[in-house]
Order: structure tokens, then sequence, then C-alpha cells
């Protein structure tokens, strides 16, 4: 490669030097810098380190976590970044040193000289190589920015919450993105486009707590839930057990069992009942949400097989509320499918069940509840009091004597108070004992949550017909 024979200012002997040097020289020379030796430097050993990492992890030899953070994201940004050094420093090496004595000239390639074949030759190579390993990593980055680790583990104060619940749900075994995102290219833009809202939320802390349910941002439950769960095959019923205690009687459990109506087809009649009633294929239910949370319903619009559609309203609620519609889908009752929370009781209660909290202790269950409900700054601080709580609560009922005797069985009992505790509060994130409730059933209907939302004998059409509240629309009566 040369470049056409540029003149020369007579007045300055600088300008001779720098003409007899070839285009090729005078890039060697522009990149012979600090910054262009840095970005070559930064490129060499990032690619190389790059492929290394992707070779571990491609024969298995690499299973760290924290390894493919810096394979796939760290490596190749060095990589990228000092392959834009290397032209900056030619431009300022240019714009410092030849300002004056370099009139710009066309670059000729002449494949009938040597150096021109290598030189042309040497850069397709490079640029293939590169190609390659970007290609591979890309592929491999996209892989793991899929994976439940990424989703749960990188922002790790922010998603430690939502990832410890997972990773303990009947949906531990379901990757992350396919309920979050699903299959198809629309909804994986989409979710990585919310994902640099999401990260430009944690760089600059303005990320909100607690972490509100997305429910507005889900993907319909037609694309991911009925992927496995199918409505139409749901069938019979199934025996719901509920145990607890009282701080009367802290050793036999009180014991309710509900056979819940799951629903499906019915064999004799043809039609579709039971609880999944409300998400089958003939049926379509809308309902106008006067919250965030869906705890308040205002109009509701059931759309039959039979081409009726029946509107229930209540007093109070009118369009001009501005309250947002949706139409019904699993999530709507299962609001915490995957990330379950414990409530207090419904926890010291399975702890005296399965006797990991002793219940011959008299006033362990109000105790253990006290104990669970002391707010601590951090979890650090939970960590070093939850147990020494329990035993001065106990010492104060008791006495000394009565701790010292008993200290074995109480920080057995302890220990399992810290670890009900860590697995569901996150004071930095404000997440505590009912931060997320769920809408099955109606645990918490004093709250507006569940069943009863809807089904409250007040919504009712312009002909008086209302939403029955009747038990054995979903269970027969506790045995």
């Amino acid at each position: 490669m040369q470049e056409k024979k540029m003149e020369v200012p007579p007045d300055n002997s600088s300008g001779n030097e720098y003409e007899q040097f070839t285009w090729q020289q005078k890039v060697g020379l522009s990149m012979k810098t600090p910054i262009g030796l840095f970005g070559i430097g930064s490129t060499t050993v990032c690619i190389t380190l790059t492929v290394l990492g992707l070779l571990g992890h491609i024969t298995g030899l690499i299973s760290n976590p924290y390894a493919a953070i810096v394979t796939f994201l760290v490596f190749p940004a060095g990589a990228v970044f000092g392959l834009f050094l290397i032209p900056v420093s030619g431009y300022l090496r240019h714009k410092k040193w030849f300002r004056d004595n370099l009139n710009k000239g066309n670059v000729v390639i002449d494949f009938g000289k040597k150096n021109h074949r290598k030189t042309v030759l040497l850069v397709l190579v490079l640029t293939v190589v590169n190609l390659s390993v970007f290609s591979l990593v890309i592929y491999e980055a996209y892989h793991f920015t899929e994976s439940d680790f990424f989703c749960g583990a990188i922002c790790h104060t922010v998603m430690d919450p939502e990832y410890t619940a997972y990773q303990r749900s009947p949906h531990a075994k379901v990757g992350c993105v396919s309920c979050h995102i699903g299959s198809g290219a629309e909804w994986y833009v989409k979710a990585k486009l919310s994902g640099l809202r999401q990260v430009k939320a944690v760089l600059d802390g303005s990320y909100s707590t607690p972490i509100p349910a997305p429910v507005e941002h889900l993907r319909p439950a037609q694309d991911t839930c009925e992927e496995c769960h199918w409505p139409e095959k749901f069938h019979g019923k199934k025996i719901k057990k509920f145990i607890s205690y009282s701080n009367d009687d802290q050793e036999q459990p009180y014991i309710q069992e509900i056979a819940l109506h799951i629903g499906g087809r019915n064999p004799v009649t043809d039609t579709f009942e039971g609880i999944h009633w409300h998400v089958s294929n003939n049926v379509k239910v809308q309902y106008q949400s006067l919250d965030d949370k869906r705890t308040s319903i205002g109009r509701i619009k059931v759309s039959k097989p039979s081409g009726v559609t029946e509107e229930y309203t209540i007093d109070g609620a009118d369009d001009g509320q501005g309250g947002k519609w949706r139409t019904m889908d699993c999530i709507d009752c299962h609001n915490r499918p995957t990330h379950v929370y414990d409530t207090l009781e419904q926890k010291v209660d399975f702890g005296l069940y399965s006797k990991k909290i002793d219940g011959t202790i008299p006033g362990i269950r109000e105790d253990s509840i006290t104990v669970l409900e002391k707010e601590f700054t951090s979890r650090d601080e939970a960590r070093e009091q939850i147990v020494e709580t329990l035993l001065a609560l106990m010492a104060k009922r008791h006495d000394a004597d009565f701790v010292a005797e008993h200290e074995e069985s109480l920080i057995s009992s302890g220990k399992y108070l810290l670890d009900a505790y860590l697995a569901n509060v996150w004071p930095q994130m404000k997440v505590t004992w009912g931060t997320y409730k769920q809408h099955l059933g109606h645990q918490y209907e004093d709250e507006g949550y569940g069943c009863f939302r809807c089904h409250d004998e007040e919504h009712q059409t312009e002909f008086g017909k209302t939403i029955s509240q009747s038990c054995d629309l979903c269970h027969d009566e506790p045995l």
C-alpha cells in the first residue's frame, strides 16, 4: 500500500522526515503512544482471557457463575474498549505530530506488493478471529443472561428476597425466564429493554423498597403458565390441610381439612366447573381494578359460552374512577406462584408441629411470635440477637434457672426462628412478614385480598343478580 506523493513545505525540515514513512509506518507510530499501547495490551489480554474462559465454560472446567460474569461481560468489554483506544490514539497522534506536515492523500492498496498482501491477509485473519470469538461470547452471554443466577444474584441486595423465596418454591426447577419472558423474540426484547431501566435504578439507587409485584408487566398466563398447566384438564378435588396452635395449647394442633373443587370438565354434564372455571377457554372474566394491589374491584364483566355478557358493579364504582381493566388469568389468584413468603403465625405453628420448636415449654409460642415481630435494623443484627432475645423472654416469663435447665432446647428453637426470619425478612428492602400477601382463598379478606374481592354478594347486575359467596362453590364443608 502506498500514498500518493505529497508535497512537503520547504520551510519545515521535520516534514521531510515524516514524508519518508509509508502509511503503515505512520499507523505504527500513531499506536506507539501510552494510549495506543494500552489499547493493544488491553485487547490482547482480554481476548486471550475471554477465549480461555469460553473454553473453560464449554468444557465444564469452569462452573462458577461469578466467573461467567467476568468471562462474558467484563473481558469482552475490556477488549472492545481496547479496540476503541487504538484508532483514538492514532487520531490524537495525528493531531499532535502530523497536523502541520501531513497532507491528506488517498490510500492505495497494491496487491502486486508482497507487504500489502501480507497486511490485508493479517487484517482479514484477525477480523475473522475476532468475529468468531465475539460470536461465541455473545451466544454464551445470551444463555448466561437467561440463567436464574443472573436474574436473582447479580443485583444481590435488590433481588435477594425474591431469589431466596424462588429457590424454595414449587417452581424452583422452572427457569425465571420461562415465566417472566417466555418464548419468542418480542418479549425477549421487551424484557431486555426493561432490564436496562432496572439496571439504571440499581446503579442510582432509585429502585422501590419493597419491589412491587409486576403484574401489569407480566406476559399473559396463557403464554407462560398454561405451557405446563392446562386448565381444560384440571379435574377432581384436592384435600388441603390447615394446622394451627394457640397460646393456650401448644401441643395439640387444631387440624382443619377442606376439599377444594379444583375444577375441570364434568364428564356427565360436559360443562366446565370448579375453581378454574374462571380461566376456562369458554369463559372470559374482566374486572376493573381500583388500586395497584387489586384489592378493590369496581366493575366486573363475565362473558359466557352462551354469548351472554353480564356486567356487575358495586356502589361507588364507575368509569370516572379511572380503574384499570384487566382480563382475569392465573396470576389474579395465584399472585405469588413462585415467590412465596411464609406468614408469621403459620411459620411458628409449623415449628411446633415439626417439633423444631419445643411445645412443652410454656409460653414459647407467644414469645416466638414476639421475637419474629421485633424490628431489627439489619439481618446481621437479627443473626446476633434472635436466639438471645428468645432466651431473655423466657427468663422474664420464668426465671434464669428454668432457662438454664432448658437451654439446649431453647437454643435449638431460637435457631429455627432465626432461619425463619432470614427466609422472610429483609429490613434494607423493607420486606417483612405480610409484605407480599396472596389472593388465594380468603385468609386476608379483611384487607381486600382473595376471593371475596368479587364474591361479596355486593357486586350485582342491573337486574339484581349478585356474585355468590356460597362456600360450596369452591370447597366442601370443613371436616
